[in-house]
């Protein structure tokens, strides 16, 4: 297949708001050793995406500029080196950058199939929050069945699949979100309890139910105290974002004499090889979750790839409930 030289493409024009999001024509990306050439046909919406946007999380020196950080479509090229996957494949992608285009390169790697069932605009939900969840809460956080499991933004992408994935494994899910309407969700997703931080403290919820052993965050700021009250001795706090701030100050003696783990992660720092081992463990665990019903995918909107700036307004708005995708050709 020959490749127009140029294409459709969403910019960053200058740090700001989401109005700072301007369609562009840039070329076309080709592929390096390894890499596979992907016609989008939809692109995730994510928070590191408005992040960025916002000149808080630089991409790394060799990704795209360009925002997206997960997308599906077709493959039209490969580069040297690609065994798995040819020409005329459908699949879904976590991406370095650049997924707010009509082409995006990729490691072939990160490229998984699309789950049976599943149509190419809920695929594009996949990637990101689920290489996030598995990689924090089972691979970093070690969640086991029968652990209490606590995950802050219920209703986000990364919370609902959090409340199935975590729910899947066998765990007891405690889940907050903010409005009754919110956490009615948490429960359809197998939220044991959810918990409207408006009204309730999750910390006395989660100490009258004995503590969490795990608790995934992406708050920070005065969250982080309040966290680590609310784990059980010997509890992990896996912490994967910081929107309420990244510096506290800890108690120590507290963390030691209970025993408890602090971790975290991000995800688009990290090597192609830590991201192939993520992609190969979400596919034989996660995939079969969801081709048999136990994950499905929460989808709150869809918009043009020309409208990405109220996409954006729609993530930061706080009413979304699930995944928003960017439609570029289905």
């Amino acid at each position: 297949m020959t490749l127009s030289d140029s294409m459709l493409a969403i910019e960053i024009s200058t740090p700001g708001g989401p109005d700072v999001l301007m369609p562009v024509s840039v070329p076309v990306p080709v592929p390096g050793h390894g890499q596979i050439i992907i016609r989008v046909a939809f692109a995730g919406v994510n928070r590191p995406d408005a992040l960025q946007r916002a000149g808080a999380y630089a991409p790394p020196p060799s990704a795209s500029p360009l925002p997206g950080l997960e997308c599906s479509g077709t493959v039209v090229e490969v580069g040297p080196g690609v065994t798995r996957w040819q020409i005329g494949d459908q699949v879904c992608a976590l991406l370095p950058g650049g997924g707010y285009a009509e082409y995006v390169a990729t490691p072939e790697a990160h490229a998984l199939p699309i789950p049976k069932g599943l149509s190419l605009k809920e695929a594009a939900c996949l990637p990101e929050t689920c290489f996030t969840v598995w990689s924090n809460v089972v691979m970093r956080g070690g969640l086991r069945a029968g652990e209490r499991f606590l995950v802050h933004g219920g209703t986000s992408g990364i919370g609902t699949t959090a409340i199935q994935i975590a729910h899947a494994l066998g765990a007891r899910v405690f889940a907050t979100a903010g409005s009754d309407e919110k956490c009615e969700v948490c429960r359809s997703l197998g939220a044991e309890v959810a918990i409207n931080y408006r009204t309730e403290d999750f910390v006395s919820v989660m100490k009258d139910a004995g503590g969490a052993n795990l608790v995934l965050d992406m708050v920070g700021g005065p969250y982080i105290e309040r966290n680590i009250k609310s784990l059980a001795d010997g509890g992990r706090l896996v912490q994967i974002a910081f929107l309420q701030g990244a510096k506290v100050t800890l108690n120590l003696a507290e963390m030691m004499t209970r025993r408890l783990v602090l971790t975290g992660s991000t995800l688009r720092p990290q090597s192609d090889l830590a991201k192939s081992r993520i992609a190969k463990a979400v596919e034989a665990e996660v995939w079969p979750m969801i081709e048999r019903g136990a994950v499905r995918v929460v989808m709150d909107s869809e918009h043009e790839l020309s409208q990405a700036a109220a996409a954006h307004w729609r993530l930061e708005s706080g009413g979304h409930v699930g995944k928003i995708v960017l439609r570029v050709d289905p």
